[in-house]
């Protein structure tokens, strides 16, 4: 969030630039002259000043932090933690659940942190992930909207934070559990100021934790044929999300939290995380329910990609297979440059994709998981839901336009409908006016851009949420569908319901996000229905609350969808038919 340093309050709103300069020469007059006015009759003579109220939502009377010596003490099993008190919610920061992975414990699975004596400060995020260069911050509007912070850079970082109402009342509360997006490569716990949890704990009286674990190279390096020591190297950091949900089962009582009503929840690459947790032995019993936020994955990609990655980056770092633990000493700069490399050359090796093809996921997104027949036994959700997590209830939804907009082209809204029909066309052939005719019937008001933009909306996101939550339905479990369709008024509109922009609704932090939402009454209504059913969620396995409409869930092929927007209003199978065509 931006910084305004150019704070309004009461008495410069009564003191123009104007007045002040005035005042200052009139005073100046009167002194010159030897009357000076005492301070008595200089307040006597001054106009009354109306004090106004200060919004007791953003700034509650009375020290709202404090961080003393006896403040938010919290025990661990591995030793005693110091946080602070924020508006009433302990927040401790940057707490080990691991030990530090460079060196020795590179490409291995997360140690246990070493005890420690006397009190802990865990006052700040712990270090992120190393990632590359992030594109973005190239792309003004892009940047301006997403103010992300990708922290201090560190190999030692296994470290979860915590938001919670009391350490000491053994409430019992519903955990949630957020893991963050960025892919399987970037991102962090602290990337985005919507991810901040104080809000949604203290809305919903629960325990908010938030997790950094190992990315890219670093979490997938697939060196399990050179030994028994890096056997499960490929899906180190999917191991690396079990080992914090052991520490919530081991520890989380001691923060207020019911370590047997967890809620694990991530958005995009998050998501992903989330729909493979719920196929992982080693997770089991360690969640009770799951939200999956556009980033749902139920297709695996292949083993030898795996592979592949890997043997390219000791290739490009020039160490042969008999000296392969050299690659523990590797500084972690050098290392991520050979892992980008590694996956261009991947990606320069595959087969070309359909220009236009709707279908196509275009070639993969790098570093992920794989299917290894222990970590991982099975494809996530593809063809069936995991047998293991059937009691698990899930929550599982997309944004109504994702990927495709026009942040930083505004040149794009300008697509006429005879160069949509074109795209179409190109895409599905001999189905491009049928399949526009079909998107305009959902959305009569929208211009033609903004059609190619839920088209792709509907095949990157939308046909997978649809997909799990029939498959979780069909094998007798719980799954509730939602489509978040409200459009940002910032950057004139444009964004639209964009990839991330359920997030900030959902952990009430729509003011904290304001560069995304554009703040307002409008969006702080809508987040209150939103994080009370990502809440009620967590607490009962059940979305609905009294500020939304009766919210069914899916059963066989009767997908019922809460469409979140400024009205929020169920529709059952509103957009079969857009998937029937698009996806074929």
């Amino acid at each position: 969030m931006s910084e305004n340093h150019d704070i309004e309050t009461p008495m410069t709103k009564q003191m123009s630039r104007r007045t002040i300069l005035g005042g200052a020469v009139g005073l100046a007059g009167v002194a010159a002259a030897g009357a000076v006015m005492s301070p008595a009759t200089a307040l006597a003579a001054a106009p009354a000043v109306t004090e106004k109220p200060l919004d007791a939502t953003l700034f509650p009377k009375g020290r709202n932090i404090t961080s003393n010596k006896n403040d938010a003490i919290a025990t661990t099993d591995s030793g005693k933690i110091k946080g602070f008190i924020s508006r009433g919610i302990y927040t401790f920061k940057g707490v080990p659940y691991g030990d530090d992975t460079s060196g020795a414990n590179r490409f291995v699975v997360a140690q246990k942190v070493k005890p420690w004596t006397g009190v802990r400060n865990c006052l700040y995020y712990g270090h992120t992930c190393p990632t590359g260069f992030r594109g973005g911050w190239n792309e003004n509007e892009n940047a301006w909207m997403f103010h992300w912070s990708d922290g201090i850079q560190g190999e030692d970082c296994l470290r979860l934070n915590v938001w919670t109402p009391s350490v000491t009342d053994n409430a019992k509360r519903a955990v949630m559990v957020w893991i963050h997006g960025g892919g399987y490569t970037n991102g962090s716990a602290e990337e985005q100021a919507g991810y901040d949890g104080e809000n949604l704990s203290k809305r919903g009286d629960v325990v908010v934790v938030s997790v950094n674990h190992r990315l890219n190279v670093l979490g997938f390096l697939n060196l399990e044929k050179y030994g028994e020591k890096f056997k499960h190297s490929g899906n180190i950091s999917q191991l690396d999300l079990v080992a914090a949900l052991e520490w919530v089962k081991a520890n989380i009582a001691n923060f207020g939290g019911d370590p047997n009503k967890v809620t694990i929840f991530g958005q995009s690459g998050g998501g992903g995380k989330v729909s493979y947790l719920m196929g992982m032995p080693a997770a089991q019993g360690l969640f009770h329910a799951a939200i999956i936020e556009s980033g749902s994955q139920p297709r695996n990609p292949p083993k030898s990609l795996s592979v592949d990655f890997s043997d390219y980056v000791l290739e490009e770092l020039k160490i042969p297979a008999s000296q392969f633990e050299e690659v523990q000493k590797v500084p972690y700069d050098k290392l991520l440059a050979a892992a980008e490399k590694a996956v261009a050359r991947q990606r320069a090796s595959a087969a070309p994709q359909p220009a236009g093809d709707l279908r196509s996921s275009g070639g993969g997104i790098g570093w992920q998981p794989y299917v290894d027949g222990e970590v991982i036994p099975g494809p996530a959700f593809y063809p069936t839901a995991p047998e293991m997590s059937k009691k698990v209830p899930v929550l599982i939804g997309s944004t109504l336009n994702e990927f495709v907009y026009s942040i930083d082209h505004p040149e794009w809204e300008d697509l006429t409908w005879d160069e949509l029909h074109d795209r179409v066309e190109k895409a599905l052939p001999g189905k491009g006016a049928e399949a526009i005719k079909i998107y305009r019937a959902n959305s009569p008001n929208v211009n033609a851009f903004g059609i190619w933009s839920q088209m792709n909306a509907t095949t990157a996101m939308r046909r997978n949420a649809v997909e799990i939550a029939k498959q979780k339905a069909a094998q007798g479990g719980v799954a509730y569908n939602y489509q978040f369709r409200w459009k940002t008024p910032v950057l004139d509109g444009r964004p639209g319901a964009f990839h991330c922009s359920e997030i900030a609704f959902a952990f009430y932090n729509t003011d904290v996000a304001r560069t995304m939402t554009g703040g307002g009454d409008d969006a702080r209504a809508l987040s209150a229905k939103v994080s009370d059913a990502w809440i009620a969620f967590a607490k009962t396995g059940n979305p609905n609350h009294p500020g939304l409409p009766k919210w069914d869930p899916v059963s066989g092929d009767k997908v019922s969808t809460m469409c979140f927007d400024n009205v929020c209003d169920v529709r059952v199978n509103h957009d079969a038919e857009e998937l029937r065509i698009t996806l074929g």
